[in-house]
């Protein structure tokens, strides 16, 4: 990109959100890093947009609040100008809980968070694009698990399937405002959120070898896939959905 844009990433302190970060800044852009509660791991990521080559600023923000988001979001528009890019990607990942035993309280956290906070970011994203010019690009990090469900995880399934409900029916709202919005749905991914597969190699092991690239995957690859849709290059890419899990959702039949 020729032009800083300005960019938030939701979920930034650690994980696909603190590498989506890092890869914006590598091509020169400003990025907001919205994160949840840890200010140095966010301060971290600051450090590394800017050792990409990028501007960074932490600005706390907690998704599942409307009121939190509209300020997050003000003052990254006041640092940096009107967001041309969001990257949501804050999340929390299944707990193994089955539908028989899960409390109200489970399900409605992760409601919030996972799925009103997408609504959130979106509004607000959209929002403030009003009067703004040029294209801009809204990305959210679902997962495989929107499309292939896993006992244990009804309230993280449920969600992420409506965020591609979400972002289906938001391409089609603001294609005539120029702004595109897709989705990725890792995998696999080795982040903080998958704490026991980065520390513990056997149990990562009897997990890879039911991926077909036999590997897990990493937060970059996760990030160059946003940067790309972020892009011109991806210019007339909306209301869609990329797979990066190194084949694992392609196995629905496998064993049965």
């Amino acid at each position: 990109m020729s032009q800083q844009r300005s960019v938030v990433v939701t979920g930034a302190e650690s994980g696909i959100g603190a590498a989506c970060a890092a890869a914006f800044g590598a091509i020169g852009d400003a990025v907001a890093v919205f994160y949840f509660a840890d200010s140095a791991a966010a301060g971290t990521t600051v450090a590394a947009v800017e050792r990409a080559g990028g501007r960074a600023r932490a600005i706390q923000c907690d998704v599942a609040d409307p009121d939190s988001v509209d300020r997050a979001f003000t003052e990254a528009e006041q640092a940096f100008g009107p967001v041309s890019v969001a990257v949501n990607s804050a999340g929390i990942n299944m707990s193994g809980v089955k539908v028989r035993d899960m409390t109200t309280e489970q399900w409605q956290r992760m409601l919030d968070t996972d799925l009103t906070g997408a609504f959130n970011v979106s509004r607000r994203f959209v929002r403030g694009r009003s009067g703004a010019e040029g294209p801009a690009s809204l990305i959210h990090i679902s997962s495989i698990h929107a499309a292939v469900v896993r006992a244990g995880g009804a309230d993280y399934c449920a969600a992420k399937a409506g965020v591609t409900n979400l972002v289906e029916t938001l391409a089609i709202e603001e294609a005539p405002n120029n702004i595109r919005v897709n989705a990725i749905r890792p995998g696999m991914i080795l982040t903080p959120m998958n704490a026991r597969a980065v520390e513990d190699l056997a149990y990562r092991r009897s997990l890879e070898v039911n991926i077909p690239m036999q590997r897990a995957g990493r937060p970059e690859e996760v990030a160059m896939m946003a940067r790309w849709l972020a892009s011109d290059e991806a210019s007339y890419v909306t209301g869609a959905a990329f797979t990066v899990d190194g084949g694992l959702s392609l196995l629905l039949g496998v064993g049965a």
